[in-house]
């Protein structure tokens, strides 16, 4: 039988490995952004909802309100002041697809400020993995699911820019199997580091992880699903949240 510890890598390397996946249907294959648009608000969907059903919940059980409403301003502000660094440094468009990427007079974005930034959009729902196996040792499947969907478009959407930007293909795939292995390390760390805190604690962790989760999607993914589907954004994020709700029931 596999540690639980061990575990919880794996299932952080499995969630994070569709921003592989992503990334090469980006590359190879010439996707309207139409529909990585579209991809990219069903996986915003389902991320907020694994956030009110799965993520936030457990933290009020395990917490009370108080370390819900702390852990999740933290979390946003937290990610918030570093994605507006990043920003400035060029990542502001990291998951964008298209010419978006490209400023009137050349590149403006840049290639170690996208990659760091791809590892703080990948680092709190990672964490989250390894949190939701401390009680229990066993694996939220909805959440697993929910990061592994929303993953997709991200590396889908960034790869398509990257090589938008001339990137070739070996420091892409390169890049985005580091940042898959950095995914499986937070699980790893989420569970190992926090299962030995108080249940407060862990609920305030849980709380933060999601409110970086929901500040990012409002931030990166949810402007790139609308700047393309527009008033078929909505409709398409439902769909992904009200999926993602189901699988928690199940999961």
């Amino acid at each position: 039988m596999i540690a639980t510890w061990i575990m919880s890598g794996l299932w952080g390397l499995l969630a994070g490995s569709a921003l592989l996946v992503g990334a090469i249907f980006g590359y190879f294959f010439k996707i309207p952004q139409r529909i990585v648009a579209s991809i990219m608000a069903f996986g915003a969907g389902v991320l907020m909802s694994a956030i009110s059903f799965e993520l936030l919940d457990e933290a009020y059980a395990l917490g009370g309100a108080y370390h819900v409403v702390a852990g999740f301003l933290i979390g946003a502000t937290i990610f918030t002041l570093a994605n507006v660094y990043l920003a400035r440094k060029g990542a502001k468009h990291r998951k964008r697809s298209g010419k978006a990427i490209l400023s009137e007079n050349g590149f403006e974005s840049s290639g170690p400020a996208i990659a760091v930034g791809s590892v703080l959009d990948g680092i709190p729902e990672s964490i989250a993995i390894g949190l939701t196996m401390i009680e229990g040792g066993i694996v939220s499947t909805a959440t697993v699911v929910a990061i592994f969907l929303s993953n997709i478009p991200e590396g889908l959407s960034s790869s398509t820019g990257m090589k938008t930007m001339g990137w070739r293909a070996v420091p892409i795939f390169v890049l985005w199997t580091v940042i898959t292995l950095c995914t499986g390390v937070s699980s790893l760390a989420g569970y190992t580091i926090f299962s030995h805190f108080s249940p407060g604690i862990i609920a305030a962790v849980l709380a933060l992880a999601a409110g970086g989760i929901l500040a990012m999607l409002v931030d990166t993914m949810i402007p790139e699903a609308f700047s393309e589907t527009h008033n078929l954004a909505g409709m398409v994020t439902v769909l992904g949240f009200i999926l993602s709700f189901i699988l928690s029931k199940f999961g």
